[in-house]
């Protein structure tokens, strides 16, 4: 009997341990040494990812288009301690992608993520009144900045032996918010620039991620929820009855950055709570 109850005590301690493993309970800083760059990275959502990436054992190099901000952001989070950097960078200029590359290339000795998060939204209202100077504006910076960051951002990514990217869009890819037409097209856009990238760049050992937030209570999104009958009204169109936070997709993104996501590529995850996105 003794013998049995030791055997059975090893046994629990033992499935204890693979369920703790798995969890990550045992498992400290899964990005440990990699260089992750995050664009948009000093407010909302792209602060609580580069906070996360950090906190998880990276060096992150943040940026924003003000420098003011970058400064703000960088002393915040190097308070707490952890390794960060910032540049300013207005991803619609190619001059100042490329000083971000250099920037992170020079300090760190090279990348392994890039997390492309900026997007503008300059319209609100009937897509019959977009002019086409709001369009190319849209497109430039949501879509093709995207493209360009990560063409700029491979070859070193490369060199490396391999990485990861995450593009963040939103759940507006699929089920457009009202009278953000251009906002919602440019979005859908980058759940396509995921699957042709993802393809393209397997055989480099890079892949390609999609973060798609549903309502994250943002000053960026305030326009959509700042009224609260509407903020009421949107919750009930979602399975968890509450507005998103940043911090609720700084996890996943840390994740598909990871070993764990290994397996995962071209793939685009919604964080929204529940509200209908797609079968």
């Amino acid at each position: 009997m003794q013998e049995a109850r030791l055997l059975l005590g090893r046994g629990a301690r033992a499935w204890k341990s693979v369920r703790m493993a798995s969890s990550g309970v045992t498992r400290r800083n899964p990005l440990a040494n990699k260089v992750a760059l995050v664009t948009a990275s000093t407010d909302g959502i792209g602060l609580a990812i580069a906070r996360r990436l950090a906190e998880d054992g990276a060096h992150v190099v943040i940026s924003s288009r003000k420098q003011q901000n970058v400064d703000r952001t960088v002393a915040t989070l190097q308070g707490e301690g952890l390794s960060v950097t910032g540049i300013v960078c207005h991803v619609g200029k190619a001059e100042d992608r490329e000083r971000l590359v250099t920037t992170a290339v020079n300090r760190h000795g090279g990348i392994d993520i890039l997390v492309s998060n900026a997007a503008v939204n300059p319209f609100f209202g009937n897509m019959m009144d977009v002019t086409e100077d709001v369009w190319d504006k849209v497109l430039k910076i949501n879509v093709t900045a995207t493209a360009m960051m990560t063409k700029a951002v491979v070859p070193e990514i490369e060199k490396r032996g391999g990485g990861s990217v995450v593009i963040v869009a939103s759940v507006a890819g699929f089920a457009p918010f009202p009278n953000l037409g251009p906002y919602n097209v440019s979005k859908t856009a980058l759940l396509g620039l995921t699957k042709n990238l993802a393809s393209e760049l397997a055989s480099k050992n890079i892949r390609v991620n999609c973060l798609a937030p549903g309502l994250i209570k943002t000053h960026f999104s305030s326009v959509l929820w700042s009224d609260e009958s509407k903020e009421e009204m949107i919750k009930k169109a979602m399975n968890i009855r509450r507005l998103g936070k940043p911090g609720d997709c700084a996890g996943i993104v840390s994740f598909l950055c990871s070993e764990d996501a290994s397996y995962i590529t071209g793939e685009t995850i919604v964080v929204g709570g529940g509200t209908p996105s797609r079968l």
